[in-house]
């Protein structure tokens, strides 16, 4: 079996064919979806479906792209995690591939976020785009490592993998392990142990091989399991076996 550890199925690219979206994962022996929050306006969206469907979790928080002038308070973020269906905090983190000028704002939510998450020992979920010796260096100042988390859709260095791992977190792999083109990121999936490893899609984002192009969705994430165990020279059962235990691990999700 496979889990998505990262999807936004309530998007509405997926939301609005949730069933067959749903249908497609149990067809494609994915068992459980991790559905990201992006922003606070949307997520009673996310709530509708952790709410709805036993096999699919959430988190709460705003991408860093969001606007800059969204309200958030670190008590707003602990009340809204203590769902049991809101596993996670974010995505969070800091982007400075899209956005320029004064960013102290990104960085301050991004702080907010980890607090959020150390008050109610729930784990972080990271994206850094062009940013990651800042997010380190904010995760090593607010001690993201007492909660730890994911760095989600990884495309850095081994040298800044290791050092999130050194700090406890999972490094994620997408769909785009599965681009010809990918060959840097190849190699760091190599180098990344079983047991820190999760796997996701993104969706609707990122399709992986053979689907690029067109709509993702949590039933394509066997596609980058397979990629990752041609890269590592290992079994599709292995991968699969270990990313399913590391996200039930992580999240604190009973199987």
């Amino acid at each position: 079996m496979f889990v998505d550890s990262h999807c936004h199925i309530d998007f509405p690219e997926l939301g609005t064919r949730i069933n067959e979206v749903l249908s497609n994962m149990a067809s494609n022996r994915v068992t459980h979806a991790l559905c990201v929050s992006v922003n606070l306006e949307d997520w009673p969206r996310v709530m509708a479906l952790v709410e709805g469907h036993s096999h699919v979790f959430g988190s709460v928080g705003i991408h860093p792209d969001h606007d800059q002038n969204a309200a958030l308070t670190e008590a707003d973020l602990v009340q809204r995690a203590m769902h049991p269906k809101i596993v996670a905090i974010g995505e969070t983190g800091l982007d400075y591939f899209r956005l320029t000028g004064d960013l102290d704002w990104q960085r301050e939510r991004f702080r907010t976020h980890i607090r959020a998450a150390r008050a109610c020992g729930k784990p972080l979920i990271i994206h850094t785009r062009e940013a990651a010796q800042d997010t380190l260096r904010l995760m090593q100042e607010e001690k993201a490592h007492e909660v730890a988390g994911v760095m989600h859709c990884f495309t850095e260095t081994w040298d800044i993998a290791q050092e999130a791992m050194d700090l406890g977190f999972y490094i994620s792999i997408s769909g785009i392990v599965t681009f010809k083109n990918a060959v840097a990121l190849k190699d760091v999936t190599r180098r990344i142990p079983l047991d820190r490893l999760l796997i996701e899609t993104d969706s609707p984002y990122l399709a992986p091989m053979p689907h690029r192009g067109k709509t993702n969705e949590p039933a394509f994430v066997k596609y980058i399991a397979e990629e990752i165990a041609r890269i590592k020279e290992t079994s599709v059962d292995a991968v699969a076996e270990a990313t399913c235990a590391n996200f039930f691990r992580l999240f604190g999700i009973t199987a």
